[in-house]
């Protein structure tokens, strides 16, 4: 597989390059092998659900610069600059250059990663399996507490005034989820919500609003009367001042999910993912913006996909998920 090297390019190329069809940024793909549900461009022979790495070394990509790119966020400025203590961290230690390149849609960071043109990313949960699978992500990190303790849930809310006190009353409502691959803002929802007696589509009104942000605004501003949100998101914007906390009222909260997976290309050399991974353990939150917005969090802790993500990949089944660049659009 040819790697294209950033540094190369004008950094404003990647988001135009990173948005063609998945379909189209590659016609490789390896002869059989087992994969599991593995796009046919990936091999997984050990049967750790995550790509292996090329065996021929002169596929690994080096490159002198390093792309970063956290999860779509409502305000990418900000995100750009409460990352840099940890950019900086990262250039430290592998001797890279590393920019920070904000994504607007969780299917343009996935297929820059498939591209080769984005190197280390935070995926959102529910579409790290869809980044696993189709771009060569290898889960390796989670922001955690010093006690190994990490994870967000699903919270449901509504207006304080509104008439919704139960999930009962949901019924007949129109209640916004974020996006078809958010975890805690779409499919849990589906999977967990009927066994506690309210179906989402039959029971209730499904409209997509695009993001956590903008359901929650949503439902303090009453646009929606309800909406499925991931408590972290929540919590920091409610701790920049984005929505009174006094205006909604929370009817459910879910058992706690894995939060942002951070991951690296299956296609690196060994030698500067171990130093990517150095950096990631090594960077110490406390002082820094980082560790300002994310509260509670103290370091990074080592996961693995094949068995953090399970919960995530049993809703997804249960949703009838499939991991296609179709389903992630």
């Amino acid at each position: 597989m040819k790697t294209l090297h950033l540094r190369k390019r004008p950094l404003a190329m990647l988001t135009a390059i990173s948005l063609l069809p998945l379909a189209l940024l590659s016609s490789h793909a390896y002869a059989e092998c087992e994969r599991g549900d593995l796009d046919t461009l990936y091999c997984d022979e050990n049967g750790d659900m995550v790509a292996d790495r090329p065996a021929d070394e002169s596929e690994w990509a080096n490159p002198d610069t390093l792309i970063f790119a956290y999860t779509p966020v409502e305000d990418p400025a900000i995100y750009s600059d409460i990352w840099q203590p940890f950019i900086d961290h990262l250039s430290d230690v592998t001797g890279r250059d590393v920019r920070f390149f904000a994504v607007q849609s969780n299917a343009a960071q996935v297929e820059a990663m498939r591209s080769g043109r984005l190197h280390i990313a935070g995926f959102s949960t529910g579409p790290t399996p869809f980044a696993v699978n189709l771009a060569g992500a290898v889960p390796f990190a989670l922001m955690g507490s010093d006690d190994g303790q990490f994870g967000y849930t699903l919270q449901l809310f509504t207006h304080v005034d509104s008439d919704i006190e139960t999930l009962e009353d949901l019924k007949g409502k129109r209640v916004a989820h974020t996006s078809p691959t958010s975890n805690s803002g779409n499919l849990a929802p589906r999977a967990l919500l009927p066994e506690l007696g309210i179906t989402p589509e039959e029971d209730y009104e499904v409209v997509y609003s695009g993001s956590h942000d903008q359901s929650m605004l949503g439902v303090v501003a009453r646009d929606y009367d309800a909406a499925p949100v991931a408590s972290e998101v929540v919590e920091r914007m409610a701790a920049r001042g984005l929505y009174d906390t006094d205006d909604v009222r929370l009817i459910y909260e879910s058992d706690r999910f894995p939060t942002t997976s951070y991951n690296y290309a299956y296609n690196l050399h060994p030698d500067l993912v171990e130093k990517i991974e150095e950096a990631f353990f090594t960077f110490d939150f406390v002082g820094t913006e980082l560790g300002d917005e994310f509260e509670g969090v103290e370091k990074f802790i080592p996961i693995t996909y094949k068995d953090n993500w399970q919960v995530i990949r049993t809703i997804q089944a249960a949703n009838g998920v499939t991991y296609t660049p179709d389903n992630l659009e």
